[in-house]
C-alpha cells in the first residue's frame, strides 16, 4: 500500500514553476503559494487542508482522491484538470475556473459557488451539500467510529470527527458508499488497534480496510 508522506516545510512558493510533478500522497496542509505553475502534475491522495494556493494555475492536473478542506484557491486555474471522488469542504473558490475540467463523483460542502467560472452544478457526478449532511446511524456504528478516534493517528487526521467533537457525517457517507455497514463496524475497530502511522486523507483508512480485507 503506498503510504502517505509529509513535505517538510510544507509548500511556500511565490511565482515559481512546477509543471509535470508528481506530489502523490503528499500533505500540503497549510501550505501557501501564491502565482505559481503547476501545469500537468500529479495531485491524488493529497491533503491541501487549511492551504493557500492562489492565483495558481493547476491546468491538466490530476487529484483523484485528494481533500481541499479549508483551502483558499482564489482566482486560481482548473482548466481540463481531473477530480475524481474529490472533497471541497469549507473552500474559497472566488475567480476559480474550472473550464473543461472534469468531474467524477465529487462533493462540495459549505462552499460558496457563486463566484465561481465554468462550473456545471448540475452535473449528475457533483454533489453540494450546503451544510454537513443529516444521516442516520446506527448505535454500533457510532461507537465503532468513536473507538477509532481513541487512536491518535485518526484523531490527528481529523477525517472522522469535526473541531466541535461529533463525528464527519460526510465521511460516515462516504465510508458507507464503500463498504456494507457490518464491514465498516468491524474495520472501525480494527483500525483502533491496528493502524500506527500518520495519514491525511480518508481515502487512506479507505485502503487500509480494503487491503486488510475485513469481512
Amino acid at each position: 500500500m503506498a503510504r502517505n508522506q509529509s513535505v517538510k516545510g510544507n509548500f511556500n512558493y511565490n511565482n515559481i514553476e512546477k509543471k509535470d510533478k508528481n506530489f502523490m500522497y503528499k500533505n500540503l496542509s497549510r501550505s501557501n503559494c501564491y502565482n505559481c505553475d503547476f501545469e500537468g502534475s500529479n495531485f491524488d491522495y493529497v491533503s491541501f487542508r487549511g492551504a493557500h494556493f492562489k492565483s495558481t494555475n493547476f491546468f491538466s492536473c490530476s487529484f483523484k482522491w485528494a481533500e481541499f478542506i479549508g483551502t483558499n484557491l482564489k482566482d486560481s486555474d482548473f482548466k481540463d484538470a481531473v477530480f475524481e471522488n474529490t472533497i471541497f469542504d469549507s473552500v474559497k473558490l472566488e475567480g476559480v475556473n474550472f473550464k473543461d475540467a472534469k468531474f467524477i463523483n465529487t462533493i462540495f460542502l459549505s462552499t460558496d459557488l457563486t463566484n465561481v467560472k465554468n462550473l456545471n452544478t448540475q452535473n449528475p457526478e457533483i454533489r453540494i451539500f450546503n451544510e454537513m449532511p443529516n444521516i442516520e446511524i446506527s448505535e454500533s456504528l457510532q461507537t465503532a467510529a468513536f473507538n477509532a478516534l481513541s487512536n491518535k493517528h485518526i484523531k490527528a487526521s481529523r477525517v472522522l470527527d469535526t473541531k466541535d467533537g461529533s463525528l464527519n457525517n460526510l465521511n460516515i457517507m462516504i465510508l458507507l458508499e464503500n463498504f456494507e455497514e457490518e464491514t465498516l463496524i468491524k474495520g472501525l475497530n480494527f483500525i483502533s488497534t491496528n493502524l500506527d502511522r500518520d495519514f491525511y486523507t480518508l481515502s487512506y483508512i479507505i485502503k487500509f480496510l480494503k487491503n486488510a480485507e475485513i469481512n
